[in-house]
């Protein structure tokens, strides 16, 4: 898990979320508010609800964002986080402690990288890219 994870305001405009994307090396990051995630956006969210339906970079986060966010607990074990990315259809997933304050990000890269998570890792990747 990837505990160097920076929160976006959701009134950013997506140019600014692309370039906070490229320059710390992250293709997804949680959207707060008010002490709260709201939502993530992904470069995929950019390309795909900005990019292809024509929408200027001045277009604001928030209204191309992923609401309705799903996170898995700090506690919880590597099947928990597999099934709820292989549920919700992600490749990355917010990691909270108990107060459900953010301390990281989860990816299906992160459990590929340990030997012994290779089979959920490949579980969960075969779940996310079903249509």
């Amino acid at each position: 898990m990837s505990r160097d994870v920076k929160v976006i305001n959701p009134d950013m405009t997506i140019r600014q979320a692309a370039a906070t994307m490229r320059d710390e090396g992250f293709g997804m990051m949680p959207v707060g508010e008010n002490d709260r995630m709201i939502g993530t956006i992904s470069d995929r969210d950019i390309a795909i609800r900005a990019v292809a339906e024509g929408k200027d970079s001045s277009t604001k986060v928030r209204d191309v964002m992923s609401d309705g966010v799903a996170w898995a607990f700090e506690d919880e074990s590597v099947d928990e986080a597999v099934k709820i990315m292989s549920e919700r259809q992600v490749r990355r997933l917010p990691v909270v402690d108990r107060e459900k304050r953010l301390v990281g990000i989860v990816s299906l890269g992160d459990f590929a990288v340990q030997r012994t998570e290779i089979q959920p890792a490949a579980e969960a990747l075969a779940e996310i890219s079903k249509p």
